[in-house]
């Protein structure tokens, strides 16, 4: 744990602490997803604010270069996600910011459930749930990654920290007649993308009841 009137951190520290890309963490201190100090040219970060970004359950250190542990959901936030996916008709799943999964994935589209048990496919998928997780507009949007189908995100929040996703998937483009994936008409992308931000709320209050 750093302590008063320790050294600010560099952006190259911050990279390490949160395992992703230098360019994420510039964006990130400029949309105001990290707190940040301007200092010249370069950004400068409080250790004590990146620690609590970061430590998503007590006793978690993350200041030695360690990636933040999962954020444990309790049982009832599987039955949330699998009971908004079935409603909404598109396939779900909770991840951490990392993209890696904290749920089954549910009501699994036919791209996807054909590939369930290839490593391979899932490490992709977990890329590109990454990937959203990066972006820097927190209004869920649907977006379409490498791998031809299109996902959107809410984030799931644990006081003031974000700590993970809810993702809504495996929707076609706009255009495409693939039988493998979710086909939406503009009325039901409208639906999902209201329902995604009350989902992630009710994961938070999972985490907080927890």
């Amino acid at each position: 744990m750093q302590t008063k009137g320790q050294s600010l951190l560099t952006a190259r520290q911050v990279q390490t602490m949160f395992g992703v890309d230098r360019s994420t963490v510039y964006r990130m201190a400029e949309d105001g997803r990290l707190p940040a100090l301007k200092i010249g040219r370069q950004w400068r970060f409080r250790p004590e604010e990146i620690e609590r970004l970061l430590v998503a359950s007590p006793g978690t250190s993350t200041l030695n270069g360690t990636p933040p542990a999962l954020p444990a959901l309790p049982a009832s936030a599987a039955a949330v996600v699998e009971v908004a996916a079935d409603l909404l008709g598109v396939m779900m799943v909770a991840a951490d910011m990392h993209g890696r999964p904290l749920t089954d994935v549910a009501n699994p589209s036919r791209w996807f459930a054909a590939r369930a048990d290839d490593p391979a496919s899932l490490a992709d998928c977990v890329a590109e749930w990454k990937m959203l997780a990066d972006e820097p507009d927190f209004e869920p949007q649907f977006l379409t990654g490498q791998l031809g189908f299109q996902c959107a995100r809410a984030y799931i929040r644990s006081g003031t920290s974000l700590v993970g996703m809810v993702l809504a998937g495996g929707v076609a483009p706009p255009g495409t007649d693939s039988d493998e994936l979710y086909h939406l008409d503009a009325t039901q992308r409208s639906r999902v993308l209201a329902a995604l931000p009350k989902v992630a709320a009710a994961l938070s209050r999972t985490l907080s009841l927890a």
